[in-house]
C-alpha cells in the first residue's frame, strides 16, 4: 500500500504583517499536518475575520484537503470563506488570488482564473516611489502556488513559473518561491526533473534548513530508483528537522517491500510526528500485512472499518484485498480491490493497487478486459520506466495464461518498445508469443533479430523455421526464407548446422521435383517432331536446372562418396540430369513420360 502524498506547500511569505498564529499554521501546512493547520488558522480567522491574509490562509488550509485528497466539500469551504471576505472587505488582492485558486480546483475556466490573478497583480503594483511599477512579490508567489497545486491537468504551470521568476527577482530571501517553481517544473513532466532540482537547490541556498526542499529533491531521485541519492536527501531533510513527518512515511513506503523491520521504525517515527489520524491505524494494518501477520492485519482493518468505515478510509479495501489474497480467499480479495479501484478517489489510488488488481483478476478467466483497463490506468499513474515494464510484463503473463496470445503479443511488443535493449529471455518471450499468436510473419522478423543477437542459441532458428514452414502455401516465399536461414547457418557455424542446411535443401529439391512433375501434366507440355519446345517445356527445364543446383549444394555439404546423404544427392542429380538431356534432345517425341525422382 502507498500513501498518496498531497502537494505540500511551505508558504512562509516575507510579509511583515503575518501573525504568530498564521506563521504557525503555515508551518503545519509545510509539515503536512493539515488538520492541525486548519485548527490554528481557524482560530486566527475567528480573531481577525477582516484580515485578508487571515482569510486567505484559512482558505488555503481547506484547499490542502486531508493530505491525501481535496474533496468537493474542501473546495466549497474555501470558496465560501473567500466569497464572504469579498463581500465584507471588497476586492482585496489576496482574496482574488484565493478565488482564482478555487476556480482552478473546480476545473473552471483557466482564463477566468488568470484574470483574477492579473487583477490582483495590478491592484498591488506600486504606483509611485522607488518601487514604482513593481508588483507585490507575495501576490506573485501566491499565484505561483495556485498554479503549482494539483495534478498536471490543473492550472498553468508555465504561467506560474513566469510569475515565480518575477517574485524571485523582487524577493531575494523567500525560499518558498523556488519550492513552488520546482513543483511546477515537475508538473510539466519527468524531462523537467533537472530544472525542478535546480529550483529546490536554490530554495536550500536561501534556507539551509528547508526540510521540504531537501525532501522534494529526494522524491525526484526516488522516482528514478536512485537509492543512494534519495536516501542522501531524505537524511538531509531529517537532519534539517527531525520532526518533518513526510520523509518518514516516504521511507516506510519504500522499505515496506524490502526490509519490513527497517520500515517499521520509519512508520513509528511518522506516527510520532504526524497529525493524529485514523489513517495511522491503517498504516499499522498495512505494516502487519507486510510482516506476514495476516490475521492481525485483518483484525486491525476490521477494527478501523467498524470505527470510521471504508468511505472515510478507502484504502482499507486494499488492506483487505492483500490479506485475503495471501490467505487464499481470491473471491473476497477481488470484491475489495475491484470496489476500491472503481469507487475510490483518484488521489487515493497508486499504480501498485492496479498491479494488485491485475494479480487478483488473473485468477478469474474471462476478466482480462477489466484487468487491461486497470493496466492502462496504472501506466498513466506511474511513469517510472522500470515500474511500467513490470506492469506490462504482468499483463502479458496474464493473457498468456488465458491463452489470449494476440493480446499477450501486443503487450509484450509494447513492453519491449519501452525497454529498448532486450535480453535473451526477452527475445525468446517475444518470439514465442508471436508464434503462439500465429503471427508467423512477425515471428520470422523477431526470430531474425533473435538470431542476430544470440547466434549461439538454437531457439531462434527453431522458431524461424517452424514459422516459415507453417506460414501459408507460398512455397517460393518458404524457399526464400530457407535460403536466408541457410546463409545464417553457414555464417555462424557450418559444421554445427550442416545437417540442418541439408534438410532445408532436401525440402527445396523435393519442391522442384514436384513442380516439374506438375508442369508435365499440362496440356500444352509438348515438343514437336521438329524439336520445337512449348513454353511449358522451357519452364520445365528451368525448374530442373534449379533442382540440379540444389543437388550440388547437397553434395558440397556431404562430399564423401558412399556416405548416405552423398549417395542420395548423387542419385537425385543423376536422375534429373537424365531428364534434362531427354527433353533437351531436339529429336525427342512430345508427351514422353520423363524420369521420376525419389522424394
Amino acid at each position: 500500500m502507498k500513501k498518496s502524498v498531497a502537494l505540500m506547500f511551505a508558504a512562509v511569505f516575507a510579509v511583515q504583517c503575518l501573525t504568530a498564529q498564521v506563521a504557525e499554521g503555515i508551518k503545519l501546512l509545510h509539515y503536512e499536518k493539515n488538520k492541525s493547520a486548519k485548527e490554528v488558522l481557524q482560530k486566527n480567522y475567528d480573531a481577525n475575520s477582516k484580515d485578508p491574509q487571515a482569510i486567505y490562509w484559512l482558505g488555503q488550509a481547506f484547499l490542502a484537503g486531508n493530505g491525501i485528497e481535496v474533496s468537493k466539500e474542501d473546495v466549497s469551504a474555501a470558496k465560501a470563506i473567500y466569497q464572504k471576505g469579498l463581500q465584507e472587505i471588497g476586492s482585496d488582492a489576496w482574496l482574488l488570488v484565493g478565488m482564482g485558486h478555487v476556480e482552478l480546483r473546480e476545473g473552471g475556466d483557466l482564463n477566468s482564473a488568470k484574470q483574477k490573478f492579473e487583477q490582483a497583480i495590478t491592484a498591488t503594483t506600486e504606483t509611485k516611489g522607488k518601487n514604482k511599477g513593481k508588483p507585490n512579490a507575495g501576490i506573485l508567489t501566491a499565484i505561483g502556488r495556485a498554479n503549482a497545486d494539483g495534478d498536471s491537468k490543473m492550472g498553468d504551470p508555465i504561467y506560474g513559473i513566469d510569475k515565480l521568476k518575477q517574485a524571485a527577482a523582487l524577493d531575494l530571501v523567500n525560499p518558498d518561491i523556488y519550492i513552488y517553481m520546482g513543483i511546477s517544473f515537475q508538473k510539466l513532466g519527468g524531462e523537467n526533473g533537472g530544472e525542478a532540482v535546480k529550483a529546490y537547490t536554490e530554495a536550500i541556498s536561501r534556507d539551509p534548513k528547508s526540510a521540504l526542499a531537501m525532501f522534494r529533491i529526494g522524491i525526484i531521485y526516488k522516482s528514478q530508483n536512485n537509492e543512494e541519492l534519495f536516501n542522501q536527501y531524505f537524511d538531509n531533510a531529517k537532519t534539517a528537522d527531525p520532526a518533518f513527518p513526510p520523509v518518514y512515511y516516504a521511507l516506510y513506503q519504500y522499505y515496506s517491500e524490502k526490509d519490513v523491520t527497517r520500515a517499521k521504525g520509519y512508520l513509528d517515527q511518522y506516527v510520532q510526528t504526524a497529525d493524529k489520524d485514523s489513517r495511522n491505524e491503517l498504516y499499522q494494518a498495512d505494516y502487519l500485512f507486510r510482516a506476514g501477520k495476516y490475521d492481525e492485519s485483518l483484525a486491525k482493518a476490521k477494527e478501523l472499518d467498524a470505527a470510521v468505515g471504508l468511505k472515510a478510509v478507502p484504502r482499507l479495501g486494499v488492506v483487505y484485498a492483500f490479506n485475503y489474497l495471501r490467505k487464499g480467499d481470491s473471491l473476497s480479495s477481488r470484491k475489495y480491490i475491484e470496489e476500491f479501484l472503481t469507487t475510490a478517489p483518484a488521489s487515493e489510488i497508486q499504480s501498485s493497487d492496479y498491479k494488485l488488481g491485475i494479480e487478483v483478476l488473473s485468477k478469474f478467466p474471462g476478466s482480462e478486459t477489466v484487468a487491461e483497463g486497470f493496466i492502462e490506468k496504472a501506466l498513466l499513474a506511474d511513469t517510472v520506466k522500470k515500474n511500467q515494464i513490470a506492469l506490462i510484463n504482468a499483463a502479458a503473463e496474464m493473457f498468456g495464461k488465458a491463452k489470449s496470445y494476440q493480446a499477450q503479443l501486443n503487450w509484450m511488443k509494447r513492453g519491449m518498445q519501452i525497454k529498448g535493449s532486450l535480453t535473451e529471455a526477452d527475445h525468446y518471450a517475444l518470439t514465442s508469443s508471436a508464434y503462439n499468436a500465429k503471427a508467423y510473419a512477425q515471428t520470422i522478423e523477431f526470430a531474425k533479430s533473435y538470431m542476430a543477437a544470440h547466434p549461439d542459441k538454437p531457439q531462434p532458428y527453431s522458431f524461424f523455421k517452424r514459422a516459415v514452414m507453417v506460414n501459408g502455401t507460398d512455397t517460393a516465399a518458404i524457399i526464400k526464407n530457407l535460403d536466408y536461414l541457410d546463409s545464417v547457418y553457414a555464417h555462424v557455424d557450418i559444421e554445427k548446422y550442416r545437417k540442418a542446411i541439408f534438410l532445408n535443401e532436401y525440402f527445396k529439391i523435393n519442391y522442384y521435383v514436384n513442380q516439374f512433375n506438375e508442369i508435365k501434366k499440362r496440356p500444352d507440355f509438348k515438343i514437336t517432331t521438329k524439336g520445337e519446345k512449348s513454353a511449358s517445356v522451357e519452364e520445365f527445364l528451368a525448374v530442373c536446372q534449379k533442382a540440379v543446383l540444389v543437388a550440388d549444394k547437397m553434395l558440397a555439404l556431404y562430399p564423401t562418396a558412399g556416405e548416405e546423404n552423398n549417395k542420395y544427392a548423387q542419385d537425385v542429380k543423376a536422375t534429373i540430369q537424365k531428364t534434362i538431356e531427354y527433353y533437351s534432345n531436339p529429336g525427342a517425341k512430345g508427351n514422353a513420360s520423363g524420369a521420376k525422382t525419389g522424394s
